[in-house]
């Protein structure tokens, strides 16, 4: 079974119901809403949408609201785009009125002004283009170019080495944030967060707007976050490895060693990790990834993330079911050759909750005594969570009656939902419910061993407390 989830951006190429079918039948464990783009208005129908569409194929699907963030673009062009040449000098003016041409173009954040020395390095347009800054006004910046090529409207901008001074969340990130709050995302991403208090603010804002519920993603993507990766990370319930931006300004050849920290250190504080940009680039308009690419998802799930995550390869490629499948593939083939080091993990681990040393009781004994399967009927998916960050070799098997659970857990890697009925849980009927469930789902069978967890309120909020080993048939 594949343990590492697969995150999949919708777009004009997922609208389509059969299509959004064939991707869930394909691997899609959760979709993610990208605001950068669309209105509120078709990121409400596709999650409905969504969210129909799962209730009929049997299926938890979790939602991510992707927040746009203060991402600093340059205006538009008279003829849509201009070519510039090494050499050439050009201006960013914040006071122009007028489409800019091959000599000057307006910019949408008058602060980079302010934020930037001559000398300064600009990078555009995910760092094709390269400039320096040599002069400045009150209103606009005068730069060389030291790598040119064609530059169309909205194209971004980044600072070499960071530096920019804008807040993580912008009045656009607001409103739309009440919007996810009002479709109950399960999860909600935080762009270009420089510190932990940026985190706190968004978890503020959306338990006011009601989306309480929703786990926090801060997306890595400033040269600013890395010194303070620890705090924003303890401030979040997981980070993404957004590794477009984040190479622009920290240099591309950093990147792969700060993914394999950023991975190791969410499973080291129990929290989530997504890894993100540009997975499978080459799908948007090809049928099948290079092989660079197919080792990239491979390192990623090797690294331990909990999800990989297609953007424009599904928002608008021509191949959106292919490449969920091909990353569904790479990702089962690559779990085969990742090592089960159990006890080696859990050297020096201490546990300061009950219901987290009952959590890793369960795997050390699921795996020690070789159980067919780790049961765990939660209500808020913490169990889960912390069994999640262990590989035991032993699948994982998460009960809930709480859908926003069951959807939460859509991106916790190896952990597969089973809901539960809302009939009464006991004690004395506990065994009589879930077993025949766990063996349509076709998680058991008679005569396997199965590690169970639960509360000693079944069914209500309260840490678990116990630990059962149940041979089937029994």
């Amino acid at each position: 079974m594949r343990d590492t989830k697969i995150v999949a951006t919708l777009g004009p190429a997922s609208t389509d119901e059969n299509v959004l079918r064939e991707m869930i039948k394909a691997g899609v464990n959760v979709v993610r809403i990208n605001f950068s783009h669309g209105i509120a208005q078709d990121h409400i129908d596709r999650v409905a949408t969504v969210r129909r569409i799962a209730l009929e194929m049997g299926v938890h699907i979790g939602v991510l609201s992707d927040l746009q963030g203060p991402k600093i673009r340059v205006s538009t062009f008279e003829n849509k785009s201009v070519v510039l040449a090494n050499g050439a000098q050009f201006v960013f003016d914040v006071d122009a009125q007028t489409p800019g041409d091959e000599n000057r173009v307006g910019l949408d954040y008058p602060a980079l002004v302010g934020d930037v020395v001559p000398e300064d390095v600009l990078l555009l347009d995910d760092g094709k283009i390269r400039m320096r800054v040599l002069d400045k006004t009150d209103t606009s910046l005068r730069c060389i170019v030291e790598q040119g090529g064609v530059l169309s409207n909205r194209k971004g901008i980044n600072k070499l080495g960071g530096g920019l001074s804008a807040a993580a969340l912008t009045s656009k990130d607001m409103a739309d944030l009440i919007v996810a709050a009002q479709f109950q995302t399960d999860f909600l991403a935080i762009s270009f967060p420089k510190t932990a208090a940026d985190m706190y603010m968004a978890r503020e804002l959306m338990r006011n707007a009601g989306g309480a519920n929703a786990l926090l993603i801060a997306k890595i993507e400033r040269a600013e976050a890395i010194p303070n990766l620890e705090e924003i990370l303890d401030a979040s319930d997981g980070l993404m490895v957004a590794r477009g931006d984040l190479a622009v300004e920290v240099g591309d050849a950093k990147v792969p060693a700060l993914q394999k920290r950023m991975i190791r250190l969410a499973r080291e504080k129990n929290k989530l990790s997504i890894t993100a940009t540009q997975m499978m680039e080459s799908m948007i308009t090809s049928h099948v990834p290079t092989r660079a690419e197919v080792s990239d998802v491979a390192n990623a799930v090797l690294d331990g993330t909990d999800a990989v995550m297609l953007s424009a390869e599904t928002a608008s490629g021509a191949f959106p079911v292919q490449a969920v499948r091909m990353m569904a593939q790479v990702c089962e083939e690559a779990a085969l050759f990742n090592p089960v080091t159990l006890d080696e993990q859990m050297l020096n681990k201490t546990f300061g909750r009950i219901d987290q040393s009952v959590a890793m009781a369960a795997i050390f004994t699921a795996y020690h005594f070789k159980a067919n399967a780790i049961v765990v009927l939660t209500e808020t998916g913490s169990t889960a969570l912390w069994m999640s960050r262990f590989n035991s070799g032993v699948p994982i098997y998460a009960m809930s009656r709480n859908i926003q659970t069951l959807r939460r857990l859509s991106l916790y890697r190896e952990i597969k939902v089973i809901p539960l009925p809302e009939a009464e849980l006991t004690r004395d009927n506990m065994s009589a419910i879930v077993e025949p469930l766990l063996m349509a789902a076709g998680a058991i069978k008679l005569g396997d061993l199965v590690v169970m967890t639960s509360g000693s309120t079944i069914g209500k909020i309260g840490g678990s407390d116990t630990m059962q080993i149940r041979r089937i048939g029994d």
